[in-house]
């Protein structure tokens, strides 16, 4: 049988088709518009999603033997707010996880309502990213629209339901919306209450390996389907990817290193750090899973690489770097803000530590190491915690470069694993849409069956001595300038 793995992100969707073995049979990518309508905002419309979604199947099942499509999941960007009304249309674009404008509303939720409580309701307290400030923000903007509200969506989910018929989510992304009792695994009654939200203006709660229906008829006959083609439930983005890498079962790790940066443990375990340093959040397997998230990883090498040295040739930049441990230049990389460990939008990007023989290659390198050691922020959260981690699953774009691959592993200090396939949450989609239909007894045995290292790199303890005095140096620039950027960022 085939399955089909949807992966919708923030400037494009991405599909896979994969067969039983787990083989990549064919890939398609459709882009879609990102709107700015006020500095710090952004939008989409849904609509453009499933334009390009139904687009994309066509293009990806051209040559298939469509007989054989089983079913289809997502992965996909999270926290976005989809509203609709009682006839099911989109009321406004969708509010995206990268928007900042719910400021006001999350400090009303950590601060009046109060982070222990959010923490004792949901597991996690309010980021601006987040689905419940953003309900907020709409009942007070757009109270017309807030009336209007029968249903309350994440992106992946709206496909689902155009697909399906059917209003559903999964644990992992409902997680991330601030109205999830995570530990339990349903809507929390203190957060609805709170957000002035009902229940039956929420989806359905599946797990991520769940069918929530088959495709509709029209749908189907659209895409030369049948209407046997289970709608698996799926995952947020990083879960879906986690499954996609085998970070499942216990104290797995997988960092991702994409537009944003996360390090990603699974854990069969529920925990919660004292500060919500990190995101606790229902994994795509059945247990649980901590993420520090970071806003700004790949995308700080990008912005460096073409807005700041205006090339696109990323490799032969890194080529004269060698002295890997002795810069003496630091980079705290926080271009759109920080969320993990720090939740604090008005943390700026930084240099630090220049002089008359600072080089290119030195300020590359800087970018380069900024990331990993902020990687290692939330790290250090997770070791608190007692979880010990050994060796870590890597994905991503910046993965593709062996350069920022060994400054993890040393400066980290685990080993890191490449995998085969570098597909992330659109082949975890299509592993969970395999175990909804039966071709694998659990999520855990599919990634035992399907996801294959083929490298290691190992930390080298003279690096990683190095590494370690060159951390304990980068984590004190932060606090001393987070007074800083709180006048720099006054309007």
């Amino acid at each position: 049988m085939l399955y089909v793995g949807v992966d919708l992100g923030t400037s494009a969707v991405k599909l896979l088709l994969m067969d039983a073995h787990g083989k990549i049979l064919n890939t398609v990518s459709k882009e879609y518009a990102l709107s700015f309508p006020h500095p710090g905002w952004s939008e989409q419309k849904p609509e453009d999603w499933y334009s390009q979604v139904m687009a994309g199947l066509k293009e990806l099942l051209a040559d298939a033997d469509k007989s054989q499509v089983a079913g289809i999941s997502f992965g996909g960007q999270m926290h976005g707010l989809v509203i609709l009304d009682d006839q099911d249309n989109v009321i406004r674009p969708a509010i995206l996880w990268n928007d900042g404008r719910t400021q006001k509303q999350t400090d009303y939720l950590n601060n009046v309502i109060g982070k222990d409580k959010l923490s004792q309701y949901t597991a996690n307290i309010a980021f601006a990213g987040f689905t419940a400030p953003k309900i907020l923000w709409v009942e007070e903007n757009e109270p017309e629209n807030f009336k209007k509200i029968a249903k309350i969506m994440l992106p992946k989910d709206y496909i689902a339901y155009k697909l399906s018929g059917v209003h559903c989510t999964d644990v992992s992304d409902a997680s991330g919306m601030l109205l999830f009792d995570v530990k339990n695994r349903c809507w929390s009654k203190e957060m609805l209450e709170i957000c002035h939200v009902k229940e039956e203006q929420l989806a359905k709660i599946y797990e991520s390996y769940e069918v929530v229906g088959t495709l509709k008829a029209d749908v189907a006959a659209e895409l030369g389907l049948s209407t046997d083609v289970k709608i698996v439930a799926g995952a947020g983005d990083n879960a879906a990817a986690a499954v996609g890498t085998g970070t499942v079962g216990d104290a797995m790790c997988n960092i991702s290193l994409g537009t944003s940066g996360t390090v990603f443990i699974s854990s069969k375990e529920f925990g919660v750090d004292k500060n919500n340093a990190l995101h606790s959040f229902a994994h795509a397997d059945g247990s649980y899973h901590l993420m520090g998230c970071m806003l700004s990883a790949a995308s700080c090498n990008k912005w460096w690489m073409e807005d700041i040295l205006k090339t696109k040739n990323f490799a032969d930049e890194q080529k004269g770097i060698e002295k890997l441990g002795e810069n003496h230049v630091f980079y705290l990389p926080y271009l759109m803000g920080e969320r993990s460990p720090h939740n604090n939008p008005n943390a700026r990007a930084t240099f630090i530590g220049m002089t008359m023989d600072t080089t290119r290659e030195d300020m590359t390198q800087a970018v380069l190491e900024g990331v990993a050691f902020a990687l290692r922020d939330s790290l250090e959260v997770a070791k608190s915690l007692g979880i010990k981690l050994e060796r870590t699953k890597i994905c991503g774009g910046g993965a593709k470069s062996p350069l920022w691959k060994k400054m993890i592993a040393n400066i980290l200090g685990i080993k890191v694993d490449v995998i085969e396939t570098e597909e992330g949450p659109g082949y975890g989609a299509a592993m969970l849409a395999a175990v909804a239909c039966g071709e694998y007894a659990s999520v855990e045995e599919a990634a035992a069956k399907l996801v294959k290292t083929v490298d290691t790199i190992e930390p080298d303890p003279e690096l990683t001595a190095k590494y370690e005095k060159k951390y304990q140096q980068f984590k004190q620039i932060y606090p001393a300038c987070k007074g800083l950027f709180d006048v720099i960022t006054e309007e």
